[in-house]
């Protein structure tokens, strides 16, 4: 039987018709069933996916996968676990995975909304990472914004205590409504302060936050850390 429209999920993303470029393909075919995690409504075995049991970031819409790649590479010692549902970008990460050979980064090619609450834990995942997602601009659309005060709060019972949630976005309207949905979080603590932004993040520049600020963008991150009990 077939949904309402009613009844369906809003979603944060539309599935676009991207062409994967021939190496991305490749990847695709190549690597898919080394590195990437099916998704399935159950909780993960992370002892089945990763060598060592260490302390996990997630990054919740990867894009092309530039900076998660270079955050895998530069701490080794930790694991990292990349959600995102287009594939070009998958095929891409997967391409840089492989020809560095890493061992500490996984993808999972699904909606994150559904990996998160049906695939962790409570207090299970160290950081979570969602840099500029779609801000959907458009005053009617803005229902489809992933950040909303129902998904924060799943995301704060996945973190643990003193696990931190870092959002970055380069519209400032979307940053407006990203500080008052964490701050009205009561188990969310605002790094910098009540109502500031972060002015140093500790994470990659992506490519498309440097040609943004190429451009004159401004860059807003927030960063909060789960409260302990």
């Amino acid at each position: 039987m077939s949904l309402k429209p009613s009844d369906r999920p809003i979603r944060s993303f539309v599935i676009r018709a991207s062409r994967a470029t021939g190496s991305q393909r490749k990847a695709l075919e190549q690597h898919w069933d080394t590195h990437v995690i099916p998704y399935e409504a159950g909780l993960l075995d992370f002892k089945k996916h990763f060598a060592d049991t260490r302390q996990l970031t997630v990054e919740i819409g990867f894009g092309m996968g530039d900076s998660l790649l270079k955050m895998a590479q530069a701490d080794p010692q930790s694991n990292f676990l990349g959600i995102e549902v287009h594939r070009p970008g998958v095929g891409k990460l997967l391409h840089g995975i492989a020809q560095h050979n890493l061992h500490n980064l996984k993808i999972m090619c699904h909606d994150a909304t559904e990996v998160i609450a049906n695939c962790f834990d409570p207090q299970s995942v160290d950081r979570l990472l969602i840099f500029f997602p779609d801000p959907w601009p458009k005053k009617r659309h803005h229902k489809r914004r992933i950040i909303q005060a129902e998904f924060v709060e799943l995301l704060a019972t996945r973190l643990a205590e003193g696990g931190v949630l870092h959002l970055a976005t380069d519209w400032e309207a979307y940053a407006l409504h990203m500080m008052e949905v964490l701050e009205n979080e009561p188990t969310l603590i605002n790094w910098s302060g009540a109502g500031k932004y972060c002015d140093s993040p500790a994470r990659p520049e992506t490519k498309f936050e440097h040609r943004g600020r190429r451009l004159g963008h401004r860059v807003w991150d927030l960063v909060f850390e789960k409260a302990g009990s």
